[in-house]
């Protein structure tokens, strides 16, 4: 009797392994949609102390399963099965557990980065990410791969680093950007260290170069995005925004504005608002118009942001800037740093604000088209705290 509760224990272990190893491809599925899902409502601020320890511990997981990987054996069985394929096998559960994982760190970055930039601006970074996202899901096969998984570490490494430095340095700048690639290049070289003192098996010469080239691929690619300005630039973040015809200050960020009116409650609204598609302002002749930005930026990184004021000119087919107005944001506020700037003679036609760095990174972009009338518009009040 006493025999017969260890065997139990050990068959409904033995059917669950079974189970997952049939039905691994739909749970997988499912898992890594609904932990992005649970991120994009649960992360708050990228500067939380737990919201990092959180993806640093997943990267840490992750980064620990790459290298036990490679201490194993990974050769086929006598019918052809790779141990990755094998649910009997570590190495299955090793894959299983470092893909799980992997999924999380990239949601997390998906979240944080959307968040950050504008797609127009930053889409070539937002969809190495997404590939990334669907490599990991697609791909498992490729785990057993020594430079698939070097790859998303050092991608991962890179991510991560690069809002986390203006965070612990209290910088935004080109200098800060070095170095948070110099330090994702010292986490993966302490890794390939490692792999290549006890893992000589996997770690051949060929491997080697080719894990070397990835590394370069990633490097030079991420540098190029972001001297281009195509990086999302967290941690910075516009928290809200909009143009408005009137704008009064009542105290230190706290305005009443007036603005067209707008159904918040139309579905309709609620998607261009979140693609940020244009919006239509109806003004009189010679009214001036204001941008109302809120930012995000973390705790003790006071930066400053520029609201660029930029008209369409159809006749030269191009962008023409009208005005570029420097604004300080002070970084801490749970509901950001409100801001605004004011620019006159306005003409009918399409505008839109850049709201940037200083350095010139695109946090996000105000569209709108200007309609002018003879007749005063009708608006909305709102008060903004």
């Amino acid at each position: 009797m006493q025999d017969s509760i260890p065997n139990q224990k050990r068959n409904v272990f033995a059917w669950l392994r079974n189970w997952y190893g049939r039905f691994e491809r739909p749970i997988s599925s499912i898992s890594l949609v609904g932990g992005f899902i649970f991120d994009a409502l649960t992360l708050r601020r990228v500067d939380l102390f737990w919201d990092n320890v959180w993806v640093v511990g997943h990267l840490t997981i992750v980064t620990v399963c790459a290298i036990w990987i490679n201490l194993l054996d990974n050769t086929a069985n006598e019918h052809g099965v790779r141990p990755e394929e094998d649910p009997q096998k570590l190495h299955f559960w090793l894959v299983n557990v470092m893909q799980f994982f992997f999924g999380g760190i990239l949601s997390t970055y998906l979240v944080f980065y959307f968040r950050s930039g504008t797609l127009a601006a930053s889409w070539p970074f937002l969809l190495i990410l997404a590939a990334a996202f669907i490599a990991n899901e697609s791909l498992k096969r490729h785990y057993a791969r020594l430079v698939f998984q070097i790859s998303l570490l050092f991608l991962a490494f890179y991510a991560l680093a690069i809002y986390l430095m203006p965070i612990f340095l209290h910088e935004i700048s080109t200098k800060v950007f070095l170095i948070s690639g110099g330090v994702s290049l010292a986490a993966i070289m302490i890794v390939i260290t490692i792999l290549a003192l006890f893992s000589h098996e996997r770690f051949t010469k060929q491997n080697g170069w080719s894990v070397t080239a990835a590394i370069v691929i990633i490097l030079t690619t991420m540098n190029g995005l972001y001297f281009f300005r195509l990086i999302p630039p967290l941690p910075l973040s516009l928290m809200d925004g909009g143009i408005d015809q009137v704008l009064i200050v009542n105290g230190p960020g706290q305005y009443t504005v007036r603005h067209d009116v707008q159904n918040k409650n139309d579905p309709l609204f609620a998607i261009q608002d979140f693609f940020n598609w244009s919006q239509t302002v109806h003004i009189m002749p010679g009214d001036p118009l204001f941008a109302y930005t809120t930012i995000f930026s973390p705790t003790a990184l006071n930066v400053q942001i520029i609201h660029e004021w930029q008209y369409y000119d159809t006749a030269q087919n191009a962008w023409i800037t009208r005005g570029r107005i420097v604004l300080p944001v002070t970084g801490g506020a749970d509901n950001g740093w409100h801001t605004f700037s004011e620019v006159s003679g306005i003409t009918a036609g399409s505008w839109r604000v850049n709201v940037l760095t200083s350095t010139g990174e695109v946090i996000s972009r105000l569209r709108f088209n200007v309609v002018t009338q003879n007749t005063e518009p009708e608006l909305a009040t709102e008060e903004i705290n």
